[in-house]
């Protein structure tokens, strides 16, 4: 059985909602018309309910039993107002918070704020800034964490890997790398990864110098002394990451050096470009971001996405619940 396959199983039994903020887009209204078709997830669109069930209809796609939401005319929209106003106190007025709230980024969060819905799935057509935005202003970091962080699940055959921060921190600090090794490891784990969590670097114990290379070492250091139970390693090179020879040649003894499978990256530059590589030079399927440390799940489409993503990360937000 697949991960996705496991996730269905999962989620039929524990009857959850996620909310979609592109109702009326047709890759989303594909999404839904399976999760409801399959008794996966209550499914919220958010839009004008004629605009949303026309272009079903004209798709062809049968959306029965979908919740729709039309931000502006939504019947407890004054007691969001209200929220929102407390949650912003002296940085957004009312007048700013009623109008953020007409717009489906902010609306759909707000009803995971206020326990409307359990997760939320949007960026089909919005920028990822406008989906993580409303995300810190409302849902803000679960106790104990100071940053969001995000990472990149790529699955090839039977094969799973975990990236991160790719796409969230551009240049995060030695805290924000400490705080998103160990979200990342867990994230793994909701896959089926044992994780052995290699931090990245040019250089591998020592061998070459900089800040970025201190910061991974230091990162690890305090990985480790805050969670032995997990398997993590740096500063290491890629081929010491996942080179037998080379890994245990660099690093002798080590559990993770030549047996990697969750990698931190030292900033988004090398992330970001370190996925995609094994996005499209190694036949990886990449699915995410997916935001790490939030009090729910919010997460991200590209907006180059397909139905077939869509759904799959409809069903990777929903299991992070």
């Amino acid at each position: 059985m697949s991960i996705f396959e496991n996730f269905e199983t999962k989620l039929r039994a524990e009857s959850k909602s996620i909310v979609f903020t592109e109702g009326a887009d047709a890759r989303i209204l594909s999404a839904a018309s399976r999760l409801l078709a399959g008794k996966t997830l209550h499914v919220i669109l958010l839009g004008d309910p004629d605009a949303v069930q026309k272009a079903a209809a004209d798709a062809g796609f049968d959306i029965t039993g979908a919740e729709i939401i039309n931000p502006t005319s939504y019947e407890g929209f004054e007691e969001m107002v209200t929220k929102m106003v407390e949650l912003r106190k002296g940085k957004m007025t009312e007048e700013q918070c009623r109008a953020a709230l007409s717009k489906s980024n902010y609306f759909g969060t707000m009803l995971v704020k206020m326990g409307k819905a359990d997760c939320l799935l949007g960026g089909a057509t919005y920028s990822t800034a406008d989906t993580v935005r409303p995300a810190l202003q409302l849902i803000k970091c679960k106790p104990g964490v100071q940053s969001v962080s995000s990472c990149f699940i790529l699955m090839r055959g039977d094969e799973c890997i975990a990236m991160g921060d790719c796409a969230i921190n551009i240049d995060p600090s030695e805290d924000e790398i400490v705080e998103s090794t160990v979200e990342t490891a867990h994230t793994a784990e909701i896959f089926g990864i044992d994780p052995r969590v290699a931090l990245l670097s040019y250089s591998t114990k020592g061998s070459g110098k900089g800040e970025t290379v201190d910061k991974m070492r230091n990162a690890t250091a305090r990985v480790q002394a805050a969670h032995p139970e997990l398997k993590v390693d740096g500063e290491l090179q890629f081929d010491a990451a996942v080179a037998p020879e080379v890994g245990q040649l660099k690093a002798p003894g080590s559990t993770v050096a030549g047996y990697a499978n969750t990698f931190i990256f030292p900033n988004i530059n090398a992330g970001n470009i370190g996925y995609k590589i094994a996005q499209r030079l190694g036949g990886f399927e990449a699915y995410g971001p997916i935001l790490q440390g939030l009090n729910a799940p919010i997460n991200d489409l590209s907006r180059g996405c397909n139905a077939e993503e869509v759904y799959k990360m409809a069903l990777i937000t929903a299991a992070l619940i």
